[in-house]
């Protein structure tokens, strides 16, 4: 029996679901696309919208190669690096701060997953009312430790985890 809340809305068992529609970095970098995305996702009846943050040089090496699918959605590395790819899609403090302002607006509840320390501190500090850890991170026990001590909900995406690993990740948040 799962109980949970987010903001003024209680999440259980005998409730609707929650629906979270995923902006993630389908924004471009992109102050006016990213609201597009939030009218987008109020207009499909979403309670909460789900952005990215992340700061690039945290993530990945300077040079560091794309994926096979990165090169074919956007050329070879000579083109345009992971690093430069990615550092389009980043949001920067001042358009989070954008954003949330629009979401409050609009009656939807603004997320984000921080993919590192330093921007799980920043959504922190900018009100946010839960933060969704990405599958990719549930073994990433010093950030999920790190998110856990702010004492707020977590959404925790176990896609690609065994169970041992939601086990260890459990013993870490709690």
């Amino acid at each position: 029996f799962m109980k949970l809340k987010i903001q003024n809305v209680l999440i259980d068992n005998n409730k609707p679901a929650y629906l979270i529609a995923e902006a993630g970095v389908n924004h471009n970098g992109s102050l006016r696309l990213a609201k597009k995305l939030i009218d987008i996702a109020k207009q499909a009846g979403a309670n909460a919208v789900k952005f990215q943050t992340f700061k690039t040089e945290k993530l990945i090496i300077p040079k560091g190669p794309k994926a096979k699918y990165h090169v074919q959605t956007t050329g070879s590395n000579k083109k345009l690096s992971w690093s430069d790819l990615l550092k389009s899609q980043e949001i920067s403090k001042k358009m989070h701060q954008e954003l949330i302002k629009y979401c409050k607006k609009k009656k939807i509840t603004f997320l984000s997953t921080p993919y590192d320390e330093d921007s799980a501190d920043m959504l922190d500090e900018l009100g946010v009312p839960a933060f969704k850890i990405a599958s990719t991170d549930n073994d990433n026990y010093p950030l999920l430790a790190h998110i856990a001590k702010k004492r707020k909900p977590m959404i925790i995406s176990t896609g690609m985890s065994s169970m041992e690993e939601i086990l260890k990740a459990k013993k870490v948040i709690l």
